[in-house]
């Protein structure tokens, strides 16, 4: 695996590749968590070595089955999904997932669920020594699950959970995906960044619900789900335009973008509000290919505007009033 790092898939005179903290991608564009299983699910439909990185599914102490179903359900511009992070435990993580991903040639970040503090460091004490697992990223912010919201909302809880975690992770980039469920978006990331995390991903998803009219019952048996896909794009835009002109930026702290992502020009729209890599969700349950579709438009892009490196993109939104710098 370490032999794909520092590679750019970009075509000549372009560099696609980006940092997050110290984990450098071929490419900006990355998959999210419970969107492709474990990489072996995804593997079968496009050469993973192609992606910028790959996240897994979360992982939590145990094995956990999940909600019962019905957990996901189609909507105008995207789907609600109350899966409850359903995952096979972290033992079974070690011995029979990451064998796989280490043959896969992809920069491996791991998603990391918990109840507790305790269940966050149990997860990440075990799997941080891992060669394979190059990031963890703390989930902070599911809304499937019945306190998967607490570390999320409140800066405090969050920042003494990103300083507990930080103590034990010393090799991989710790990252914490963080919910747009809140007040002052901004002031989550900043606990976050103050206690030690080395970069952002946001934004998850939103609180939604679908009813059934004939029933005249909600259709999620978790009564609620996760809002995801285009629908949601332009409120992660802004979301994420300001968690990076005033915590990310002046931090230099790379940001994920995420939300609605299905197109080239998706992902141009993120970087330029700020995000440093684009992660693909919900566009791979119509399209798992489109990853490639990104890769391609984005080197397009850039050599019709006459840039060398993605990274030019980064925070270049033009306002059309004054603004101050982002840092």
């Amino acid at each position: 695996m370490l032999g794909c790092m520092g590679l750019s898939t970009g075509i000549a005179g372009t560099d696609l590749s980006v940092r997050i903290g110290g984990l450098e991608l071929r490419n900006p564009v990355v998959t999210l968590s419970g969107t492709c299983g474990y990489g072996d699910e995804y593997a079968p439909f496009m050469d993973l070595a192609r992606l910028g990185a790959f996240t897994t599914k979360s992982v939590t102490v145990e094995e956990r089955k999940g909600n019962a179903p019905p957990r996901i359900v189609e909507t105008a511009g995207g789907m609600l999904n109350a899966i409850g992070l359903a995952n096979v435990g972290l033992e079974r993580f070690v011995a029979e997932k990451l064998p796989v991903l280490a043959r896969l040639d992809v920069p491996a970040i791991v998603n990391v669920a918990g109840h507790s503090i305790d269940d966050y460091l149990t997860v990440c004490r075990r799997l941080d020594p891992i060669e394979t697992v190059r990031g963890l990223e703390l989930n902070v912010s599911c809304p499937n699950v019945c306190d998967g919201l607490v570390f999320g909302t409140d800066p405090a809880a969050l920042r003494e959970l990103v300083s507990a975690v930080r103590g034990v992770v010393r090799r991989a980039v710790l990252i914490v995906k963080l919910s747009p469920n809140v007040t002052n978006i901004t002031a989550t990331a900043r606990a976050a960044v103050e206690a030690g995390a080395e970069a952002l991903s946001r934004v998850n998803t939103f609180v939604g619900r679908a009813i059934d009219v004939e029933k005249r019952q909600p259709i999620l048996a978790n009564l609620t789900g996760g809002l995801s896909g285009p629908a949601i794009k332009p409120l992660a835009l802004n979301l994420v335009y300001r968690v990076y002109r005033e915590v990310a930026g002046p931090a230099k702290v790379p940001i994920i973008g995420m939300g609605g992502v299905q197109n080239w020009r998706d992902a141009v729209e993120f970087m330029l509000v700020g995000a440093t890599a684009v992660g693909i969700g919900t566009a791979l349950f119509v399209d798992p290919t489109t990853p490639l579709r990104v890769i391609a438009g984005l080197e397009d892009y850039l050599r019709r505007h006459s840039l060398t490196s993605v990274t030019q993109l980064v925070g270049k939104l033009q306002p059309k009033r004054d603004e101050p710098p982002a840092g």
